[in-house]
């Protein structure tokens, strides 16, 4: 398992490799990116910022339930944090498992929680001003069905 809090850019492709290398004996590999969006508002950037320590032992603890949860091979978190632009990469999760529907679920899991519980802090800076995020509605109904 590899959890990791950065603020350098990743580089999606090798990591997904380096990741599938070494799965030996699992029957599937589900990875997701998360890119940052535009908004009608007009992202200038994202602020992104997190507890050093606190955060990386929150997602540990929960990558820890999902490897015993779904039976997982290993698993991987890379979020990002400072400052953002339109279209960058925030973060990835990658799930290996011996069977696809573990790797999906468990990787769906660990998104769902990311977007919702991890002790992240987001600010959107529009040409109108900053404004932090507020949790949504239907992030916190996702972790429902866990």
């Amino acid at each position: 398992m590899d959890i990791r809090v950065q603020e350098a850019p990743f580089d999606l492709g090798a990591e997904a490799n380096i990741f599938a290398g070494r799965q030996a004996g699992m029957g599937a590999v589900v990875t997701f990116t998360g890119i940052v969006r535009d908004l009608e508002a007009g992202l200038n950037m994202m602020e992104i910022e997190h507890y050093p320590g606190m955060t990386e032992r929150a997602i540990t603890e929960i990558a820890s339930e999902a490897m015993t949860r779904w039976s997982l091979g290993d698993a991987l978190v890379i979020h990002r944090h400072g400052r953002l632009g339109p279209d960058e990469v925030i973060m990835m999760v990658a799930t290996a498992a011996r069977h696809r529907v573990d790797a999906f679920e468990a990787a769906q899991y660990l998104m769902d929680y990311l977007k919702s519980r991890a002790p992240f802090w987001k600010k959107e800076i529009t040409r109108e001003g900053g404004q932090w995020v507020a949790a949504r509605d239907e992030d916190e109904q996702a972790l429902d069905r866990w």
